[in-house]
């Protein structure tokens, strides 16, 4: 495949709409669908367990959609790639058991620190040095903590609820064999169509006006930003920003991280007083505007990026009535859906958990990796992951932290004595 350089192409001289194709918006629509078929649903949940208001969680919604379509459109422009960003679902996950155990406006700043931090490790060009610095079993550990209940909780929801629930779960199995690329979406369409059907739903209340932020003055607290922002930093960076990047480079797209993650890190900022956790780069999504799919030729894929912002700023404009439909439905149907959402990445970090390279001859370090992937970045990873989905809570700092620590301790003390065994 042809590699795409990070400056605008040639074709990229033509307007953008001479390159508009009925392809590329389609994509970018679908993409955005996906995005609120799974992943908002995490959001959903994150804000009804912190006890979120009404008016909060629509807020939230729009944030984080409309501050994804403005980095969509004007990054997908200006580097005539599509670049597609959204927000962070294994980040929402996280403030589901976090988020209610601090002030709102404690959670507000440590989601500003978040941002900072992001476009500090993107512009510097430290993110890349970091990754391949840290064990990537750790990080995976950390990832795999956080998604695991959720999984967990979508058996569950199908035991109390086999029609509804568990019908989504299989429609969602169904729809990995035949339609992959949408079985989260078809998923979602069976469990609402065999809610109504058993009538469990109840009637929302839709309104015509349109959804307003609400604006939270940010306050900083040390606990929040130990319990929320570096656990939140650890789990998008590892979990979204490197696939993201990953999904644009396996399809030619020389993508420039450093601009990419530095504009993710603004819009975090920006849109952090009106609830938005994180803004980073999308990695199943963008596969969709980044593939065949959404045009033939790469040049012009571009367009899908546009497109999917431009969804993104009309859905989050509505985020009032989205809030609405989806609370109409069954809690199990919820549950359900975002633990069938969150299947794909769970299975990617505990691969990532697991996989193991050999260690190196004493001295050397393995070409990519830092020889950080041998039997003790394995065990640290398990540690890892057992500690964060054990949902511990010391000093009232989240299990993630702490799984992030005690993976770090355990492979520090393993990589040490090994090394001087082989000494």
């Amino acid at each position: 495949m042809t590699q795409l350089t990070e400056s605008p192409l040639i074709t990229a001289r033509r307007p953008a709409w001479r390159h508009v194709s009925v392809s590329a918006v389609v994509a970018g629509l679908v993409a955005v669908a996906i995005s609120y078929a799974g992943p908002l649903l995490v959001v959903l949940g994150a804000a009804q367990r912190a006890g979120l208001d009404p008016g909060q969680t629509a807020s939230w919604v729009w944030a984080i959609s409309v501050g994804s379509g403005i980095i969509c459109v004007s990054m997908s422009l200006v580097t005539r790639q599509p670049v597609v960003v959204a927000w962070s679902v294994p980040g929402a996950a996280l403030l589901i058991t976090t988020l209610g155990g601090y002030e709102y406006s404690d959670a507000i700043g440590a989601f500003i620190v978040t941002g900072v931090l992001t476009i500090v490790l993107g512009v510097t060009g430290w993110f890349g040095r970091l990754m391949r610095a840290l064990p990537r079993p750790i990080m995976a550990g950390v990832l795999a903590g956080v998604l695991l209940p959720f999984v967990l909780d979508a058996a569950g929801a199908s035991a109390e609820a086999p029609i509804v629930a568990g019908g989504l779960v299989l429609a969602y199995v169904l729809g990995r064999r035949f339609l992959p690329r949408y079985a989260v979406l078809v998923a979602l369409a069976a469990g609402v169509a065999l809610a109504f059907a058993t009538g469990t739903t109840t009637a929302p209340h839709l309104s015509a006006g349109l959804t307003m932020p609400l604006w939270t003055t940010p306050t900083f607290d040390p606990q929040s930003i130990i319990g929320i922002s570096l656990p939140l930093l650890i789990v998008t960076m590892a979990g979204q920003n490197g696939p993201g990047l990953a999904m644009m480079h396996s399809n030619g797209y020389a993508a420039n991280d450093r601009l990419l993650l530095g504009a993710a890190g603004a819009g975090s900022v920006l849109f952090a007083p009106f609830g938005a956790h994180s803004i980073n780069l999308a990695a199943i999504t963008a596969g969709i505007c980044c593939g065949r799919e959404a045009h033939e030729d790469p040049a012009r894929r571009y367009v899908a990026g546009i497109s999917c912002g431009v969804f993104f700023v009309a859905f989050g404009f509505a985020g009032q009535n989205i809030v609405e439909l989806l609370g109409a439905v069954p809690e199990q149907l919820v549950t359900a859906a975002a633990g069938v959402a969150l299947f794909g990445a769970l299975q990617g970090a505990l691969t990532d958990v697991v996989r193991v390279d050999p260690d190196p001859p004493v001295g050397a370090k393995a070409p990519g990796s830092g020889g950080r992937r041998g039997p003790a970045g394995l065990e640290a990873g398990v540690v890892t992951l057992a500690v964060t989905a054990s949902g511990l809570t010391v000093a009232d700092i989240a299990a993630p932290f702490w799984g992030f620590l005690a993976g770090a301790l355990v492979y520090l003390i393993l990589s040490v004595t090994a090394r001087r065994r082989g000494a």
